[in-house]
């Protein structure tokens, strides 16, 4: 399939600096499959699928994409695409089953080959040591709520930066440290499915503590490729001017964006968080030495944005929530819908101009501190055929994907609302259609179609749109 010239591309490629980065995203857990192969440990989240009604209508991650065993035509897809840069998630459990001790040889055997291919495909590699998949023997010890598994992942981190450390070329340490707690560890809805609500607050910490020592490991086995952390942010709004409504958003922010931000480039926990200690029984007391340890110089930061969230005092029915009514029934707030806004397959609103909005809130509120940035993940689902024959008709996501980078690229321009923010790239959520966690494969959000029964691969017209881009572009000068 051909794209016609498209005045639009033209405009969006040449907004585009130079030296900007066009990628794309996925995670191991949700494309790879071949779970009981290559000597691979199981993951809570392995676990967490066997739960009756945990995964929607029962789907199971056992195959996935089998990106596995079909590397090499996933690699070829992202050549054809024409992206400058791939950004996977190493499976821990994979290179390490049991989250301590030995390292598993086939498993780094793997994630060897990917590289090597991206390589020699000219997509740089952009590794993510966890994307939610922590092995299972470590989630029966307590997970993210044990600190010894900070420690575990700094061992980790280790193994991984002396394996791939001379050929990858950004490494994120986390993803989404915010997900894991409220939807794994405060709601259940995800892997570990553990229902603590605010007392899940040990998570944040762990996690962090485990972002720092994995800097502290990579940078001591020597890796060329920069360093960062990728975390989920959300410019958060109240509902009304009231003062309850105020006060919840305020909280909001802090325990979705500001927790997990400000330690870790501030190298202190917001001062906001005396407005959350009502709920924060299990906080506590933080050394001023984890603060350091967190506290690492990092390369770039990594910002997954999807939507804006807008919040209410007092509690709402969940019916416009993606988790169970049931799982909000102890929270004094809820979130209400944007009515302004069109929405993904998710029910998120579709909302470009918050990106701007939120570079310039990143930018007020780290100033200095902020190193540049790459949006690490940005995508929407859409309701789309199980089986195709050509080309999914996927406007929407091309208006999303186009309105996404128009906005970052507005706001990021001379005379823009986030001028001095150094926006150095945009990945794509995701390649392709996997395994969506809890939502198992009711959400597509791939520019490649996949067919859950056969495997096949079929590009969607987004796919041909992101091609035509990357192409329109013009070429690095030298």
């Amino acid at each position: 399939m051909t794209v016609e010239n498209d005045v639009s591309i033209q405009d969006l490629a040449g907004r585009l600096p130079r030296s900007f980065t066009l990628g794309v995203a996925a995670a191991a857990f949700q494309i790879e499959g071949a779970l009981a192969t290559d000597g691979r440990g199981p993951s809570g989240w392995d676990a967490f699928v066997e739960k009756p009604g945990a995964i929607w209508d029962g789907h199971s991650p056992a195959m996935a994409c089998d990106h596995y065993n079909r590397l090499a035509e996933d690699v070829a897809l992202m050549r054809e695409l024409g992206v400058d840069s791939y950004r996977f998630s190493i499976s821990w459990p994979r290179i390490q089953p049991d989250g301590r001790g030995a390292f598993n040889e086939q498993g780094l055997d793997f994630y060897d080959r990917l590289i090597d291919q991206l390589l020699e495909a000219g997509i740089s590699p952009m590794a993510t040591l966890y994307h939610w998949d922590t092995p299972l023997p470590l989630e029966h010890g307590g997970g993210w709520m044990n600190r010894a598994t900070a420690e575990r992942f700094a061992e980790y981190s280790a193994a991984a930066g002396r394996r791939f450390g001379d050929r990858v070329d950004q490494w994120v340490t986390l993803n989404e440290p915010a997900s894991v707690v409220l939807n794994g560890y405060a709601l259940g809805v995800h892997a570990p499915g553990r229902y603590l609500l605010f007392d899940a607050f040990p998570a944040v910490h762990h996690q962090l503590l485990a972002h720092g020592l994995s800097v502290q490991a990579l940078r001591a086995e020597g890796v060329r490729g920069g360093i960062g952390v990728t975390n989920l942010h959300s410019p958060v709004r109240p509902a009304t001017e009231k003062i309850a409504d105020r006060a919840v958003a305020k909280v909001f922010d802090m325990m979705l964006n500001r927790i997990y931000a400000d330690p870790i480039l501030l190298g202190r926990y917001p001062f906001a968080l005396r407005l959350a200690k009502p709920w924060l029984r299990s906080l506590p007391k933080i050394s001023d030495a984890d603060l350091r340890t967190i506290h690492q110089p990092v390369d770039f930061y990594g910002v997954n944005y999807y939507q804006p969230v807008k919040v209410a005092a007092g509690q709402g029915t969940g019916d416009d929530l993606t988790v169970p009514a049931e799982a909000m029934i102890k929270i004094p707030a809820h979130q209400v819908p944007f009515e302004e806004y069109e929405t993904t397959g998710f029910g998120w609103p579709v909302a470009p101009e918050h990106l701007g909005i939120l570079l310039r809130e990143l930018k007020d509120r780290y100033k200095d501190a902020l190193p540049p940035i790459y949006i690490t993940e940005s995508g929407a689902s859409f309701p789309e055929p199980e089986h195709v024959t050509g080309p999914v008709p996927d406007q929407p996501r091309i208006d999303y994907i186009a309105g996404h980078l128009q906005h970052a690229m507005e706001a990021t321009a001379p005379g823009g609302i986030a001028d001095d923010v150094e926006l150095r790239g945009y990945y794509v959520w995701t390649l392709m259609d996997n395994f969506e966690w809890a939502a198992g494969y009711s959400q597509r959000f791939g520019l490649v179609h996949v067919d859950f029964e056969t495997l096949e691969r079929t590009p969607k017209e987004s796919f041909y749109w992101y091609k035509a881009l990357s192409l329109a572009r013009k070429p690095l000068a030298g």
